[in-house]
């Protein structure tokens, strides 16, 4: 009843670039991780003082640097989340009341605006930086896993399963579309060709996306596959866990003593 599938798709869904070597984040009990993944973040996002949030970005530095997760793949995911914050930089300062630091021309920033974007900041790299090192360092089937014995709801693991499976199809899809534009002279530029071109490449990428998953959803039937996220192993927790368990309910306590005192 499916077996075969999810033991195939355990074995592909492997992290696109595992870190060179083990480590103790990638032998930890995904169900663990995943759960301090949580935690770590709702409380990051609720810290209202500058020395909690700066002790909590150490941590999750310190935790990457334990990864062995190549530098430039991790630099690319930081820039990423770090150009949406440039544009809260571009927008906050200058839109908030308060008490004028910088001038430029008609526009002001003020000290309550630039706080605010320092904090959001470092908020969300921090927390980026706590899922990649606790959530990176396990493949995504792993996950799935750790899902379902967390009682997830079964329609939510593999909705998560299958869309990170498939959003890199339709990837291959896509670049492969535009590629044969491009060896027939397509030049892109900003007139109509271009425009109906590339709706003629969503709308090929759409139908030729709806046929492959229905190919798909054919072959899993034929593999007796049913809805259900049948699991052939369990997760035990090890020494390792109970180590990862300690440390960060120390530093969740850190925090939270941290973020009271400083107020």
């Amino acid at each position: 009843m499916g077996l075969h599938f999810i033991e195939e798709a355990g074995r592909f869904m492997t992290c696109e670039r595992m870190a060179k070597g083990d480590s103790l984040l990638h032998e930890a009990d995904p169900r663990v991780k995943v759960i301090i993944a949580i935690l770590l973040s709702m409380e990051v996002v609720f810290l209202n003082s500058l020395l909690p949030l700066l002790v909590a970005l150490a941590s999750a530095v310190v935790m990457l640097a334990f990864t062995g997760i190549e530098r430039g793949l991790l630099l690319r995911r930081i820039l990423l989340i770090n150009i949406f914050v440039a544009l809260l930089w571009a927008v906050i300062p200058w839109s908030t009341p308060g008490r004028t630091v910088i001038s430029i021309g008609p526009l002001n920033a003020t000290s309550s605006g630039l706080l605010k974007c320092l904090f959001i900041t470092l908020k969300c790299n921090t927390i980026v930086m706590f899922n990649i090192s606790l959530l990176s360092t396990s493949s995504i089937f792993a996950l799935s896993h750790a899902l379902d014995h967390l009682k997830v709801p079964s329609v939510l693991v593999q909705l998560f399963f299958f869309s990170w499976r498939y959003l890199h199809v339709l990837e291959e899809e896509y670049t492969r579309i535009t590629r044969a534009a491009l060896l027939r002279g397509f030049k892109p530029g900003t007139n109509i060709l271009t425009y109906r071109t590339y709706a003629n490449v969503l709308g090929t990428l759409f139908v030729r996306g709806y046929d492959r998953g229905q190919r798909v959803y054919w072959a899993m039937a034929c593999r007796g596959f049913d809805g259900t996220f049948w699991l052939l192993s369990h997760f035990k927790l090890k020494a390792t866990d109970f180590f990862l368990i300690s440390w960060s309910a120390l530093l969740s306590a850190s925090l939270l003593f941290l973020d009271w005192s400083s107020k």
